[in-house]
């Protein structure tokens, strides 16, 4: 089983923005891939739905992070309705490197340089234990729907 070192400096990161936080290290790094929701249930052997997506957009040039759930596709009209924000676009994989210091496909909800307004899907409440990226295509983390909500200091909205 690989190992997080200096050669994963997003996955440490994480880590350490996990710890930081309290909510402790669960970073599982896998030898295959899990760059898709779907991947990571597949690996992990959970369903696809408590797999949290952190999907980076573009608001006004400003970075919004949604953690959606991975069999969620998220409503952008929705979530600038009840957020009162103007046109909320996918983000380019440039943007999302330069705003959270992680590739798409690999993006955690932590460990960016930069506090990243967040938003939290709340489906995600129906899972007793989450997923999510842990900084690159081969490693997550477990946490709880609180502790997601803790230690990301997100605005739980319906995203679809």
């Amino acid at each position: 089983m690989p190992k997080a070192t200096e050669t994963m400096p997003a996955v440490l990161s994480v880590k350490a923005a996990l710890t930081a936080s309290g909510a402790g290290d669960t970073v599982r790094i896998f030898q295959e891939k899990v760059p898709t929701a779907a991947a990571a249930a597949a690996v992990l052997g959970c369903d696809v739905a408590a797999v949290t997506n952190s999907l980076v957009f573009e608001v006004g040039g400003a970075p919004l992070l949604i953690l959606a759930s991975g069999a969620a596709k998220v409503d952008t009209g929705l979530v600038s309705r009840q957020l009162g924000l103007g046109k909320v676009r996918r983000a380019t994989a440039e943007f999302v490197v330069e705003h959270t210091g992680q590739e798409v496909g690999g993006v955690a909800p932590v460990g960016h340089p930069h506090k990243i307004r967040t938003i939290l899907d709340d489906s995600l409440k129906r899972h007793p234990l989450l997923w999510a990226g842990a900084g690159d295509h081969n490693s997550m983390f477990s946490i709880t729907y609180g502790e997601l909500l803790r230690i990301t200091a997100a605005e739980e909205l319906r995203v679809r």
